[in-house]
């Protein structure tokens, strides 16, 4: 009820906004998500849907708004990589994060069994989206396989929901609603995925 309530005033304020200040906005919304926690408070996804309903009604580009989401989530992860990768273990501290802490472990374990496959589909959770470049800095994640993995992820959710709120139009706040069970449904699939190709890879072991 109060997501709900925060994009039907992020998206009148959206609408009240000149063009190129939708832009302004939505990418920084995008861009620091990640480096500086800003999706605690809300979720990238969330300034995405509303973007792409805006773009539905012609007040931006589509055409301009898909790219600039892409680029800016790949461009603001990159940075919260470098921001992890160079303040380590000191980023535990921040207050933010000890409050999650049980969860914070849980991801830098999975992150040191599954590395890039984690990074990926941390994009499609709202936790790990905002913490994971930074977890994958800190962890011994190499950053080039990050830097596939992340942009790979970028370009399938910046695309995925930017279209869906634009051609979910005024179906806004129930497609917000259901937005995690997206990703959820994305994340299933991809583990789906990993499990085919280990079973199939130990057949042709075996064989």
């Amino acid at each position: 009820m109060v997501l709900a309530s925060i994009t039907s005033s992020f998206l009148h304020y959206a609408k009240t906004l000149p063009s190129l200040e939708v832009y302004l906005v939505v990418a920084l919304m995008v861009f620091t998500e990640a480096p500086l926690f800003l999706g605690f408070i809300l979720p990238g996804e969330t300034a995405v849907l509303v973007a792409g309903v805006v773009a539905s009604q012609g007040k931006v580009q589509i055409s301009v708004l898909v790219p600039l989401v892409v680029l800016c989530a790949i461009t603001g992860d990159n940075l919260g990589y470098l921001v992890g990768n160079r303040f380590g273990p000191r980023l535990l501290a921040f207050p933010v994060l000890q409050k999650r802490h049980s969860a914070v472990d849980t991801a830098l374990d999975h992150l040191a069994r599954r590395g890039a496959v984690y990074v990926f589909s941390g994009r499609f959770t709202a936790f790990l989206r905002a913490v994971m470049p930074a977890l994958a800095g800190l962890s011994s994640i190499p950053y080039r396989r990050f830097a596939l993995a992340n942009a790979l992820a970028c370009i399938a959710w910046g695309v995925g929901f930017t279209l869906l709120g634009y051609y979910a139009g005024g179906q806004l706040p129930r497609i917000e609603k259901s937005a995690s069970w997206v990703g959820y449904a994305i994340l299933s699939l991809i583990i789906a995925l990993i499990a085919r190709h280990i079973v199939r890879a130990r057949r042709e072991r075996q064989a």
